[in-house]
């Protein structure tokens, strides 16, 4: 009885209390792996690459300048050309200006920036997905170490039985069946614990994975903030807030200025342009006895409008809007999927996240019956009307209703979280983490959207996230044992 109610505490230890001892929480491994993971990193450098596809669209509606100067020296010249020059150097500059393009550069312009728009989502979309992933770690750490903990103490237990077995063998009091029995009892929870301590060793590597540090003693996690009371409040929620579901919205509108621009290959292109050409003979112009006749330098200069009007391009204009309109009615389609898959995401998530709870309820009211049956055949057994057989069985079912709790705590806290994200509202602006200022992808946009430098560089990328060579590799001990 004494050793039961030890796996009690210890069970109710680990699930629900948080105690002040203890190293990490789950926020700061939400914080490590918001700063760390590279996985999320990933996904910011990626939505900074899709940010430049706002000033590349924006570049080809601005002047253009270019300049060219080439050197020559006439090694062979005609025989009857008795002005050609001996060398000459000459210099270019030219300056277009669009005008009018036909609404290409600005639904180009529109259509990357709405593809930002829906990268932001999409970031929203990882960032949540990570989290979601070093919740389900984090629970797995703190479920395989309770059921770690509770098979170490039934090994010790039926130890105990085996030994008080043997003795009681030993005196004629039970046969060998009894020792048997409980030698059989001992080798398989041997073997459960053994396997009990690979799945921690396991979740504590993919603890490591996504968070990038060692699990140090990991603290209950505090309750989910802001969970729905129904299915229909959760999916109205998660229509306004999924960030899948936004991202797929953004792309349909991005690929309807793509149609824009397609057509807009059929009409005219109108741009001003300018110039100024200088070259210089050295003197060589004519020959050196009539060099003072002829100019050796010379400037030129032209400025003029250019009409590009399109009459036949073999149907190019025509392939490439039905080919961007097909696109976009692709998009809408995969909005409507988005939606369609947001909605049974929701529901699924909210009815896995009921069942745990309920669940949750149904195991401890299974765990204290199951205590009560295993004192009550202990003291039956010690009046001869219970055998070694049936208080094995009974603390077979006591450890199996434990492991049952701790699994339901655990399911229940990732699904409830699940649900969060699902709704859209598991980032980390929603679980208000600390550790400095969030990323913001809006500073990075604004840096480059009407930038028009070609020597703006960035610095050369250095990789943000953290290695994990150097951790130690884990074990499937716990504290105490």
């Amino acid at each position: 009885m004494a050793r039961t109610a030890h796996r009690l505490l210890l069970l109710a230890g680990i699930c629900t209390a948080a105690a002040p001892a203890l190293a990490d929480d789950l926020r700061g491994a939400l914080e490590a792996a918001y700063r760390t993971n590279p996985s999320l990193q990933a996904a910011r450098a990626s939505q900074r690459a899709t940010d430049e596809g706002v000033p590349i669209a924006r570049a080809a509606g601005l002047p253009s300048l270019s300049g060219a100067a080439s050197y020559t020296e006439f090694v062979q010249k005609s025989a009857n050309n008795f002005t050609a020059p001996d060398r000459a150097f000459d210099a270019q500059a030219n300056l277009s200006v669009p005008i009018y393009s036909g609404g290409a550069v600005k639904n180009s312009v529109r259509a990357a920036e709405t593809r930002v728009d829906a990268g932001e989502a999409d970031l929203r979309g990882t960032e949540s997905g990570i989290f979601s992933q070093v919740v389900a770690v984090y629970m797995d750490v703190i479920l395989n170490q309770a059921v770690v903990g509770l098979r170490r103490g039934n090994v010790d237990v039926l130890a105990v039985n085996l030994q008080a077995t043997s003795d009681r063998f030993q005196i004629g009091d039970l046969t060998r069946t009894d020792v048997a029995q409980s030698q059989s009892r001992l080798s398989t929870a041997r073997s459960d614990l053994r396997a009990a301590q690979s799945n921690l060793i396991a979740s504590r590597e993919r603890y490591i994975q996504s968070v990038g540090k060692v699990p140090v003693d990991l603290q209950a996690p505090p309750p989910l903030p802001g969970m729905p009371s129904t299915p229909d409040e959760a999916a109205l929620i998660a229509l306004d807030s999924n960030p899948d579901l936004i991202a797929a919205r953004q792309r349909a509108k991005a690929a309807g200025y793509d149609v824009r621009t397609a057509s807009a290959a059929r009409l005219p292109k109108v741009s001003v342009f300018t110039g100024a050409d200088y070259t210089d003979y050295f003197g060589s112009l004519g020959g050196s006895s009539a060099a003072g006749v002829f100019a050796q330098r010379q400037t030129t200069a032209q400025a003029g409008i250019r009409a590009s009007i399109p009459l036949f391009q073999g149907g190019l204009p025509a392939a490439q809007r039905r080919q961007a309109q097909a696109r976009e009615s692709a998009a809408l389609e995969q909005e409507i999927g988005a939606e369609r898959e947001v909605i049974a995401q929701v529901r699924a998530a909210f009815a896995s996240w009921q069942a745990a709870e309920e669940i949750i309820a149904s195991n401890q009211t299974a765990v204290e019956a199951a205590s009560l049956s295993l004192e009550g055949v202990r003291a039956e057994n010690t009046v001869g009307n219970r055998t070694v057989l049936d208080i094995l069985d009974a603390e077979q079912e006591l450890l199996s209703a434990q492991v049952r709790l701790v699994t339901a705590r655990r399911n229940a806290y990732v699904a409830g979280f699940s649900l969060l994200a699902a709704m859209g509202k598991a980032e980390a602006r929603d679980l208000g983490l600390d550790g400095g200022a969030l990323y913001d992808p809006q500073i990075n946009y604004n840096r480059v959207r009407r930038a028009w430098s070609d020597w703006s560089n960035d610095p050369a990328p250095v990789a943000q996230s953290t290695r994990t060579v150097d951790t130690p590799a884990q074990n499937g001990s716990i504290q105490g044992q």
